[in-house]
């Protein structure tokens, strides 16, 4: 798609994520056991052709550069265009601390934007999973004659007060937007992805940089609500958002059903990732694994139940986990139990020890801990 630029913001990191986000912020989180959360928005741009991305970062995104390095797992390491990694202090003069609103963060790469080759981008959170079809949705947006079009869900898929609703008039244009309400009362779901041309959105950065305007929703689209004509995308499928450990246990979860496999996985929009090239797991003689997603290099003697396991997983003869979500390198030694527990990376679970969380307070375990 040679009129379409992508740009990710890939700098938010939920402090209600806690353990999980501590060596990371959360675009680099695993999901899916193969995944890291920034390889969904990454491959929806890639799958609808856009060749040009830019990458937002700010602090804690060293993780996120040993993952996509060059770009080139996802066909984007290019002489020209391709994948450019946007630092904080890069392209601004002044800013202080951390970037209080996406408008802001746009602000500091405002050099960046003047520079695009397309009349048109999208821009994205890259912390949400969802297989979005970015083609069509840039179709309707070129027929409807929208100054804006937005992503958004008929489901409610995180906590209210994270999270933008729509309502739409009789033809379909958002007349009203609520950011972060305590009570929802509106129609849709916004994700906070949204297509519109480059001109509008260098107008709306240069009047946000002059007036220390720094969020988008509340600062841009409320107060121009009733002038700019702003339209919704309606995405059908899975949608899977992180706000909380517990939301992250949920979704991860989900995972194991196959229609949420065949949603988010879609063979007709694959999802690209590092590649790894891990062998494939083995399981030993008295091996089970139930109803869970098993990635690749995993070394399975004892019981999985109801789990996701990343690459590179262990788990010894006697030891049992359920429920539970382990990332990469997880080593679970012979005799220990595991239940509704989330491990980070290379996680060691001693000899015959016992962790129980529970269903609405799953117990996250930091990266590279001894238990």
């Amino acid at each position: 798609m040679k009129d379409l630029h992508g740009i990710l913001f890939a700098y938010r990191s939920h402090t209600n994520l806690g353990e999980l986000t501590r060596p990371r912020n959360t675009c680099s989180l695993p999901f899916g056991g193969r995944y890291r959360l920034i390889d969904f928005m990454l491959s929806n741009y890639v799958n609808a052709g856009i060749t040009d991305v830019g990458l937002i970062v700010h602090q804690s995104y060293q993780s996120l550069l040993d993952h996509v390095g060059s770009g080139k797992d996802w066909d984007l390491s290019r002489k020209h265009g391709g994948l450019r990694i946007l630092p904080p202090f890069g392209y601004a003069e002044k800013n202080y601390g951390e970037y209080r609103g996406n408008m802001e963060a746009l602000t500091g790469v405002q050099s960046y934007l003047k520079n695009i080759r397309q009349d048109y981008v999208i821009l994205a959170w890259g912390d949400i999973a969802i297989n979005l079809d970015v083609s069509a949705m840039f179709q309707q947006h070129l027929e409807s004659g929208a100054d804006i079009t937005v992503v958004c869900s008929p489901e409610h898929c995180s906590s209210p007060r994270s999270c933008d609703y729509l309502t739409l008039d009789p033809d379909g244009r958002v007349n009203d937007l609520a950011s972060h309400p305590t009570v929802v009362n509106q129609e849709l779901e916004s994700l906070e992805i949204y297509v519109m041309s480059k001109q509008l959105l260098l107008d709306m950065v240069e009047y946000c940089s002059a007036h220390n305007i720094y969020n988008f929703s509340r600062g841009v689209l409320q107060p121009r609500i009733d002038t700019l004509n702003i339209r919704p995308y309606v995405h059908p499928g899975h949608i899977a958002r992180f706000s909380s450990v517990n939301d992250y246990f949920d979704q991860s979860v989900k995972l194991i059903d196959p229609k949420v496999q065949a949603d988010l996985f879609n063979p007709a929009r694959p999802i690209r990732t590092k590649d790894q090239s891990t062998p494939a797991t083995y399981y030993g003689p008295n091996g089970v694994s139930l109803h869970s997603m098993v990635a690749d290099g995993c070394y399975i003697e004892g019981k999985v139940e109801n789990s996701v396991l990343g690459r590179g997983v262990v788990v010894e003869a006697g030891a049992t986990v359920s429920n539970s979500v382990l990332m990469q390198g997880t080593v679970v030694r012979a005799g220990a139990s595991l239940s509704y527990v989330i491990a980070d990376k290379d996680v060691q679970i001693n000899q015959d020890r016992s962790l129980m969380g529970h269903i609405t307070y799953p117990l996250a375990i930091a990266k590279g801990s001894i238990v």
